[in-house]
């Protein structure tokens, strides 16, 4: 099973989507947003490694490995597995269940006001001059005004571009992690 990337790719892409779809109708509703950012950044990376080192050790076990071979082996079902999830994702959102699209929109923006709001009372309780309290109010307000509703109207975040330029850094960690398997396997045998 593990000795084709790109059935291991295809096993990926179908644990991706399990994350994905449990994420959804677990985890959604008033912290959606931050619980599939969660996912995103401790579930899924050990997952595509784990993937990345089941596909170059079953290999590597029973024959040595140059670089090449190590880095495709690792490359191929993290690129398949991505790429497939990350195109279910962007049908599902956006053609399949929208509302799940508007409210991770929404929460979006939320949380991101959220930030602001403390980063900005942090910082005014920091300062000590009435001056510089006028001047960070008046950056506040000005950065407030980017989160009305006039503002973030029709605004959206998971467009087809967003998912592009998300899956481009992605990609960045597949061809980092890809590396230092090379680095790691290249040449060596349990012998």
């Amino acid at each position: 099973m593990f000795k084709n990337p790109y059935t291991v790719g295809l096993l990926l892409f179908a644990a991706t989507m399990l994350v994905f779809f449990s994420v959804w109708y677990f985890f959604g509703g008033a912290e959606y947003y931050d619980n599939s950012l969660i996912a995103n950044a401790f579930i899924l990376p050990v997952l595509y490694c784990g993937a990345a080192f089941l596909s170059v050790y079953y290999v590597w076990k029973h024959k040595k490995m140059n670089f090449k071979e190590v880095f495709q082996r690792a490359f191929i079902p993290m690129f398949v597995g991505g790429l497939l999830s990350i195109i279910s994702i962007f049908a599902f959102v956006n053609f399949v269940d929208p509302v799940a699209k508007d409210i991770l929109n929404h929460q979006f923006v939320e949380r991101n006001r959220n930030e602001l709001t403390e980063i900005y009372s942090k910082e005014k309780a920091r300062l000590k001059s009435p001056e510089e309290k006028a001047a960070l109010e008046k950056d506040y307000q000005k950065s407030l005004q980017s989160f009305s509703q006039d503002q973030v109207k029709g605004k959206d975040m998971l467009t087809f571009k967003h998912f592009a330029t998300y899956f481009a850094i992605i990609l960045l960690f597949y061809v980092i992690l890809s590396v230092f398997f090379g680095a790691f396997f290249r040449t060596k045998s349990l012998e």
